[in-house]
């Protein structure tokens, strides 16, 4: 009888051990998500050239290339650039953090978030609107929008923009969203049958 006493007592003890972890399992799982964000990195716009080059896919990379936000760091190694930012008491734009921080993809990113590939001095590259590419640019993860965004992508609007078009820029020209994204519009075509 004590036997079955102590192998009662046992299996018991058992148990309780068995649905304690079962229940420490279920609240880890119940437990929110970590409200820390991934570090995405940047990985340069001709990471995004690869597959955003073509007719097809709407000439994205061209039309960017083409535009003044890719000639953003050209535009501060002129002397119009140091005449503007002399007037500011900055010796040099190309070397000043308030003139960077809006001609550079990423500049106040640390140097951890920005991958071998990413270049600096592209200018205000697909990153600068679309978020650090190094988790979405995967075709597998592009094809599925919902795991893009997922992973970083952003789909920037007017608040995007006026984190640098705004009257705080020594060269701001009144901002009227639907206007200046008529300048940079690089849409995917619509497919037709």
């Amino acid at each position: 009888m004590k036997k079955i006493a102590v192998l009662l007592m046992l299996a018991g003890l058992l148990l309780f051990v068995v649905s304690a972890m079962a229940q420490e399992k279920v609240a880890a799982s119940q437990k929110p998500a970590t409200t820390e964000k991934a570090v995405h990195k940047f990985v340069g716009s001709a990471k995004c050239k690869m597959c955003h080059n073509s007719p097809a896919k709407g000439d994205q990379f061209k039309i960017w290339s083409e535009s003044k936000h890719a000639k953003a760091m050209e535009a501060l190694a002129t002397p119009k650039a140091d005449s503007i930012a002399k007037a500011m008491g900055i010796a040099k734009a190309t070397e000043s953090d308030k003139c960077l921080g809006c001609h550079v993809t990423g500049y106040s990113a640390p140097a951890s978030a920005k991958a071998a590939t990413f270049t600096p001095t592209e200018g205000v590259g697909c990153e600068a609107c679309h978020g650090a590419g190094s988790d979405f640019m995967a075709m597998s993860v592009m094809k599925d929008k919902a795991a893009a965004l997922a992973a970083g992508l952003v789909m920037p609007d007017q608040k995007t923009c006026i984190v640098c078009h705004n009257d705080k820029s020594p060269t701001y020209k009144t901002f009227v969203y639907a206007d200046f994204y008529k300048k940079i519009a690089h849409n995917k075509p619509v497919a037709t049958k």
